[in-house]
């Protein structure tokens, strides 16, 4: 699956974890790995401009979703047999995300990971206009983003625990004891008593919202 980032916003991220929460986003939907998307962070001025010139609504916002024209808007991308597609962009707004993340109480990345899976599921096909979407939408984003936290956590446990384990091997592998013969043990060809092998063992790797385009407001 093949997503950009490119951060024009002034503000430093981890752009690494965005793409990672949206590369799970598009796993948990089914959507091809052959799948393309692109997200962009900017800064206020630019998404005023883009809020007014594709929504008709003045100033910033947090998220913007720009759907490919080339999908079939009566099918999901996640939907059944679906191949692979020129899914669309996302836009991020970090300056506005940042007001609303303090707000909710969270760290800036956790709102920005937020952001990102609502405008995953908006290049999908998911809504809010109404509230029954409203509901579906906001219970598969809860969802997700539960899901990719659990998914993370329990990668870095196994990461940390891999360092623990190697540096006991490698420890062992420096100042274990040699393993010797016995007093009766056979001499070898040169005389001197012949040796048992030993063999090592290695271990294992880690693991907002409206029409087309379309924003947000999240937090």
């Amino acid at each position: 699956m093949s997503i950009e980032i490119a951060n024009e916003s002034g503000v430093s991220v981890d752009e690494a974890s965005i793409v990672a929460v949206a590369r799970y986003a598009l796993d948990r939907m089914g959507v091809s790995p052959l799948a393309e998307l692109s997200v962009l962070l900017v800064d206020l001025d630019v998404m005023a401009d883009l809020h007014e010139r594709w929504m008709d609504l003045p100033g910033p916002t947090d998220v913007m979703a720009f759907p490919m024209d080339e999908l079939d808007s009566a099918r999901r991308p996640d939907a059944a047999g679906l191949g692979p597609a020129l899914l669309g962009d996302i836009v991020l707004c970090p300056a506005f995300a940042r007001e609303q993340a303090r707000k909710a109480g969270h760290p800036l990345l956790d709102e920005l990971h937020l952001l990102t899976v609502h405008g995953v599921l908006h290049l999908l096909g998911y809504d809010h206009a109404e509230p029954a979407e409203e509901r579906e939408m906001f219970s598969l984003q809860n969802r997700v983003l539960a899901d990719y936290r659990t998914a993370r956590t329990e990668a870095e446990r196994l990461a940390v625990q891999r360092s623990v384990d190697d540096r006991v091997l490698g420890a062992v592998g420096l100042t274990g004891p040699e393993t010797q013969t016995d007093a009766g043990t056979e001499a070898g060809p040169d005389g001197a008593p012949g040796r048992a092998e030993a063999t090592d063992q290695g271990a294992p790797p880690e693991p907002g919202r409206e029409d087309t385009p379309r924003d947000g407001n999240s937090g």
